[in-house]
């Protein structure tokens, strides 16, 4: 017999030592940390309350999750470009005030509104990237500046007062947030449009990541600008269009949370920039730039969701409710450095 010839233990041994890497690659995967504490989250309040797997309550997380869902997939490409928004949240509830405004003064029809409002959220987007690569001035600062001023100017258009949204009968309402019924063993599932959004935006903006040249772009301008900019990457303007993208994302938000809610308020996503950010870094984005994920993200959208629905269900106070959102946050993503630590050392 040929030395050469390969015997059952040494086939069996590297079949199992190929399996060991494949298993390896997997917890490498920044995605594998998230999605273990979203499977951990909802085994934990399922045994604790009855009615977390219900068909009306997966409809009421999912009815939802695709507004801030919709800002975090943005802000993933941005922060992958070593950048972040803070003014998502005022830019959320202005640009809904913006379209309803200018409709229910008979100005613009609804449908001329939501591009006329969607378009001010650009050049809002487009103020704060020229801020942050013109003048060279941190994106902390400049979007910190823009929250305030967008906020102002929200609830000096309205006086501190939501518009009204009820008498609109228009397409877009319905193409954006419109309602439908999916059958299961359970009962019906309500579903809105506004799901479909984003997960097709999800599907988009994970291509560009992952699979595409200006994803390569945005991963060279967050891991290593002067590197990048001399192997000939337009670093600022690739960081000024996904600014933009970032603030329209915000407002396309806004806007639907307003029709599916029946109000405009200008105090609307107070604080949603900061739960964006949680979403996105817990989902496996570094928040130093040059690394992201939107697969992370969506994990991350829907474990903040899981676990806003699920501490309600449990029966916390009202009163302590940021408290323990905050504590959780804190506490996952101290576990979700731990992995990502224990992920390297295996590498």
């Amino acid at each position: 017999m040929s030395e050469s010839a390969s015997t059952p233990e040494t086939t069996t041994a590297g079949s199992g030592s190929s399996a060991l890497e494949r298993f390896k690659r997997v917890l490498r995967a920044p995605e594998a940390g998230p999605l273990a504490l979203l499977i951990g989250a909802i085994i934990t309040f399922s045994l604790l309350s009855g009615a977390f797997l219900s068909v009306g309550n997966v409809g009421n997380m999912l009815a939802f999750t695709p507004e801030l869902g919709m800002i975090a997939l943005a802000m993933t490409l941005l922060m992958t470009a070593g950048e972040f928004d803070l003014s998502v949240g005022s830019v959320f509830g202005f640009t809904a005030v913006v379209m309803w405004t200018v409709f229910n003064e008979g100005w613009m029809s609804l449908e001329l509104g939501f591009v006329f409002a969607l378009f001010i959220a650009a050049l809002i987007g487009l103020t704060n990237g020229l801020f942050v690569t013109r003048l060279k001035i941190p994106s902390f600062l400049v979007t910190l500046g823009m929250l305030l001023v967008v906020r102002g100017t929200a609830l000096y258009l309205t006086s501190g007062f939501p518009q009204r949204t009820w008498r609109a009968e228009s397409p877009i309402t319905s193409i954006l947030v419109g309602d439908f019924y999916v059958p299961t063993p359970f009962g019906d599932l309500r579903l809105f449009m506004s799901l479909f959004w984003f997960t097709l935006f999800a599907v988009i903006l994970g291509y560009i990541l992952m699979a595409s040249r200006v994803g390569n772009w945005i991963q060279a301008a967050g891991g290593n600008p002067m590197a990048a900019m001399a192997r000939g990457v337009r670093v600022s303007r690739t960081k000024i269009a996904l600014f933009v993208l970032t603030a329209v994302m915000a407002g396309w938000a806004g806007i639907t949370s307003s029709i599916r809610v029946s109000t405009a308020n200008p105090n609307s996503g107070t604080t949603y920039e900061l739960e964006v950010i949680a979403m996105t870094v817990i989902g496996g984005t570094v928040l130093g730039g040059g690394k992201g994920t939107i697969i992370g993200t969506v994990i991350g959208v829907l474990m903040l969701r899981v676990m806003r629905n699920g501490i309600v269900l449990i029966g916390v106070p009202g009163l302590a409710y940021n408290i323990f959102i905050g504590g959780i946050i804190l506490g996952m993503m101290a576990l979700h450095s731990y992995l990502r630590r224990t992920q390297q050392a295996m590498s």
